[in-house]
């Protein structure tokens, strides 16, 4: 069933939902130097109420970056380390016995947080990673016989470090696909780099003054963004572009000389979703309520990379999934 047609958003209302938006991705970049990709990506994540996957190696202040983003936003903060012995309990909570009345009662774990950092993710053996599905997915988690619902906003910021594999679970490929996007955080340019270091390089690192603590953006103002964001005009033929940018990421479609096909799995019609809200997310944060096909392209290689599997013969060719979007990005005619 299609949903209503709504107004499109007007320019008072896109001023006054996205400058609290704009003043949190402002102070985050007053801490945080350089990484403006990474934070705009964060941004377009909580606004699609969609969980974001970070990818990079360490010391590239992935964890800073989080940190700060939810101290500028007036909600509970959990970090959680991923390791080969975390239990699922230790993420979702567990059942405590009361030998007083001899009953059980159920004791939350981190996860009942509204920003939940998953240091680590592939670290965590399948019990868990199957319990922090449930979570993304469902919003709820299960202790005993009891569902219980998470809070709202709720968004999972996971974290995986792409050159050691020793000790590490590879994603199920179903957990992969609920993150609405995967950044590739990558290294500061040299400028960034010395103000690192002029920055940071002490015994004792700076902490947050009392100014970038006071939260910036309360949870209710994120919520009515979010609506905000239903409501932005995508045009027909922004919609047709998507949908065969998205359909070009199949197995029957990239194929070179001879017929040889680059890809053995593409992106599912939950990339579709994910690549029109994200486009609309980016419009609104530029101050727009239509979005173009700049606004697709800037954000199709987020949503579509941890969707695509290259195949043998493109990796035999050393063509990573990257490489096989932006031939997809330049072979699909934009309106």
């Amino acid at each position: 069933m299609t949903q209503p047609t709504l107004p499109p958003p007007t320019q008072d209302e896109l001023s006054r939902l996205a400058e609290p938006l704009r003043a949190l991705e402002r102070r985050v970049g007053e801490v945080v130097v350089g990484q403006a990709a990474m934070v705009r990506g964060l941004m377009v994540g909580m606004l699609c109420n969609g969980h974001v996957l970070l990818e990079g190696v360490p010391g590239l202040a992935k964890t800073l970056t989080v940190s700060t983003l939810a101290a500028g936003l007036d909600c509970t903060f959990r970090r959680i380390q991923f390791t080969p012995d975390l239990l699922p309990a230790d993420l979702i909570g567990t059942q405590v016995y009361s030998p007083r009345d001899g009953t059980f009662s159920a004791r939350k774990g981190p996860v009942f947080a509204n920003i939940v950092l998953a240091d680590e993710v592939n670290r965590a053996p399948a019990k868990v990673q199957s319990a922090l599905l449930e979570a993304m997915q469902e919003r709820q988690v299960t202790i005993g016989d009891e569902t219980y619902p998470l809070p709202d906003p709720f968004l999972v910021l996971a974290t995986q470090n792409p050159i050691e594999q020793e000790g590490t679970y590879p994603l199920p490929e179903a957990q992969v696909d609920r993150f609405l996007l995967k950044l590739r955080v990558t290294y500061p340019t040299r400028a960034e780099e010395r103000a690192v270091l002029d920055r940071m390089a002490f015994t004792r690192p700076p902490a947050l003054d009392a100014r970038h603590k006071e939260p910036v953006l309360h949870p209710r103002e994120l919520l009515a963004a979010r609506a905000l964001v239903d409501r932005v005009h995508i045009d027909e033929k922004v919609r047709e572009y998507i949908v065969d940018l998205v359909r070009a990421t199949r197995p029957e479609a990239p194929r070179r000389a001879g017929g040889q096909t680059l890809v053995d799995f593409g992106a599912s019609p939950r990339a579709t979703i994910a690549l029109a809200l994200a486009s609309r997310a980016v419009a609104m944060l530029e101050g727009r309520a239509y979005v173009t096909p700049h606004d697709v392209k800037s954000v199709a290689p987020d949503v579509l990379r941890h969707r695509v599997i290259p195949s043998y013969e493109a990796e035999a060719r050393e063509l990573t999934s990257d490489d096989l979007v932006s031939q997809i990005l330049q072979r699909v005619a934009a309106p």
